[in-house]
């Protein structure tokens, strides 16, 4: 049997540090993966896609979010959908799942899983399906542990979907929640046991896997950082499955740490890295830069020019950390004029710069902002 395991889409989420077109841009690109979904499938001709938990991001979305999901999966009636409850959405009272079943929102290709229990999805190769159903977003016990004693005919092939961390994997409070056991796989005699929750590809052993997010959703995610899901063939009940990693997200995201600018060569390189990441489609790509250095007039000019004007209308989002620094002296302030009260403002501002301090950061901030609106004065004038 071959299927895609995918989780996390997360439909409905918001990105607060961009503005509100690429705001759009991006809850669009969430919705329109599953059809990349259906499509990989259809290509890979896999019959089933396990979706494990998180399909929404909140509890209560609109309407218009609620069913995009749903009519997506709809159009793609030659394969059959099986998702369960993630923490984001799970099976709480009139919650998500409950609107869509009391308001017939299920298309008939779309198993929604809120009950724990083998269920069969393929008589053929006598395939059952094992899922954990989260009922609230945190809960301290293992979801998984039914498994192990979950009756199936003899040689099925037990298929587990579950959502949560496994015991000793991930940081902090958050890898307490929904615990899930690290050989749960071995326990249950699961084929495979394809797990949601983390953002990134990561195989914990030779059957278990997180698929991650198929559209990348933030800078810092482990693993292959999102925007993949996996094609899984097993063969039989006790054959070790083969796991195909494939692309399906648009965006790109890439943090780019500790960048030091002193020359114009840095910046220019600097312009050329971002754009390497997608020389083809430098619009699907956000990045995150953090930046430092010191600048000469002219070089700071061609910052501003390049990176902060340039490539941020280049790509779909650039988010920038730190600035380069002027580095400025009475030679630079002859721009100016010899005289005159701009040159004697921005001499007055150098030499409290050169002073330091809190003021001194202040007066460079201003002295910096100076040059660059005049440097934008003549570019108008010429």
């Amino acid at each position: 049997m071959k299927f895609v395991h995918t989780s996390d889409w997360q439909i409905g989420r918001t990105f607060r540090f961009v503005d509100d077109e690429t705001q759009g841009a991006l809850q669009a690109q969430r919705v329109d993966v599953i059809r990349r979904l259906g499509l990989l499938a259809r290509a890979q001709g896999a019959a089933h896609v396990l979706v494990a938990g998180d399909i929404y991001e909140h509890e209560t979305p609109t309407e218009r979010t609620l069913y995009q999901p749903m009519e997506r999966m709809r159009d793609f009636a030659d394969l059959h959908w099986h998702l369960i409850p993630g923490n984001h959405d799970a099976h709480t009272p009139d919650g998500v799942w409950h609107r869509l079943m009391r308001d017939g929102g299920v298309p008939e290709n779309v198993t929604v899983h809120c009950q724990p229990g083998a269920v069969q999805i393929d008589s053929a190769e006598n395939v059952w399906l094992l899922p954990a159903v989260l009922e609230r977003r945190h809960v301290l016990t293992d979801l998984t542990a039914y498994m192990n004693e979950a009756p199936t005919p003899p040689g099925a092939v037990r298929i587990g979907l579950a959502h949560g961390s496994v015991t000793g994997f991930g940081n902090g409070e958050e890898a307490q929640h929904n615990p899930l056991a690290l050989d749960r796989a071995k326990q249950a005699g699961l084929a495979y046991l394809g797990l949601g929750d983390w953002h990134g590809f990561c195989q914990i052993d030779a059957r278990t896997c997180y698929a991650g997010t198929p559209e990348t959703d933030r800078f810092t995610t482990g693993g292959g950082g999102g925007g993949e899901a996996l094609v899984v063939t097993v063969q039989g009940a006790h054959a070790v499955p083969d796991i195909q990693r494939h692309r399906t997200g648009h965006y790109i995201w890439k943090k780019l740490d500790a960048v030091t600018l002193t020359t114009a060569e840095d910046i220019q390189a600097l312009e050329a890295r971002v754009r390497s990441i997608a020389p083809d489609n430098p619009g699907a790509v956000l990045a995150w830069l953090t930046v430092t250095g010191l600048l000469s007039v002219d070089d700071l000019a061609l910052y501003e020019s390049a990176i902060t004007r340039r490539l941020r209308a280049a790509v779909a989002c650039l988010r920038v950390a730190g600035a380069p620094q002027l580095s400025a002296g009475l030679d630079d302030l002859d721009r100016f004029g010899s005289s005159g009260a701009i040159r004697n403002a921005a001499q007055t501002l150098l030499k409290q710069a050169e002073d330091g301090g809190e003021e001194g950061a202040i007066a460079a901030d201003a002295l910096q902002r100076l040059f660059l609106l005049w440097n934008d004065g003549k570019g108008a004038a010429a």
